[in-house]
């Protein structure tokens, strides 16, 4: 059920990000989890999007976030900043709320085809619903661009969340993962 779930929160984003001027898809795998990400340019500069993260790391979680950032990409640098939502779904507590964050990635002057960087998200206990106290989601890539269009990478995603009931944070999903990245 999960899975169908997944899939079709997947063709919502792709359907919303074929409304924008520019857009990406993005999927990756690890040993315990897949992610979908879909964004779009609503204007120069502005980007919507939204994901879905199920991983099975030690407990079963769905994670659904959706973002608004302000973003720039240059043949030097790409990086962007803004407001995420995300909503967790997990065996041990559910709830969501409104973090901050960003990303970043720069170009290797010597092999332009390169791009190291990462990105992290932070929603704090004072906007957060239901039994989510505040999560977080972090992660370091290394991007090499096989055409234009076509991004693939490696990387690491660590992925948080205190609820109410438990005593720790839970980590979600922790691991490395293996990814391909399309813009349109």
């Amino acid at each position: 059920m999960r899975s169908i779930q997944t899939l079709l929160a997947g063709l919502v984003l792709l359907g919303g990000a074929g409304l924008a001027q520019a857009a990406s898809l993005d999927l990756n795998l690890g040993s315990d989890a897949v992610q979908f990400e879909a964004a779009g340019e609503l204007v120069e500069g502005i980007q919507l999007g939204g994901g879905v993260v199920d991983s099975d790391y030690r407990e079963d979680a769905t994670v659904y976030h959706a973002q608004l950032m302000g973003s720039q990409h240059t043949s030097r640098r790409e990086v962007g900043i803004g407001a995420r939502w995300t909503q967790y779904d997990t065996d041990v507590g559910d709830g969501g709320g409104l973090g901050l964050g960003g990303y970043g990635y720069v170009y290797l002057p010597n092999l332009p085809a390169v791009s190291l960087g990462g990105y992290g998200y932070y929603t704090p206990d004072a906007v957060t619903t239901s039994e989510l106290e505040e999560g977080y989601e972090v992660g370091l890539r290394a991007r090499y661009a096989f055409t234009p269009n076509v991004d693939g990478y490696l990387g690491v995603r660590q992925l948080d969340a205190d609820f109410d009931e438990e005593r720790d944070s839970r980590t979600l999903d922790r691991g490395a993962q293996v990814g391909v990245r399309l813009r349109f």
